[in-house]
């Protein structure tokens, strides 16, 4: 299942790739992008969105719906 998240915070690669590992610890096969240019992240993954919502949250980002 695919799912778009507008999160904001993150400001440099560092951050994309804190928010990729952190959705990959939840689910190894996820396919995750992250742009923070656009505040965007597309993950493909089987979890429920709250969880993956929940992960990037913990890396100190802002989730919206």
């Amino acid at each position: 299942m695919k799912h778009e998240f507008n999160v904001t915070g993150m400001t440099c690669e560092h951050c994309e790739k804190a928010v990729v590992r952190a959705v990959r610890q939840l689910d190894r096969s996820a396919e995750v992008t992250a742009d923070r240019t656009a505040n965007k992240v597309e993950v493909t993954s089987e979890q429920p969105r709250d969880a993956l919502a929940k992960v990037i949250a913990d890396e100190g980002y802002v989730v919206a719906a």
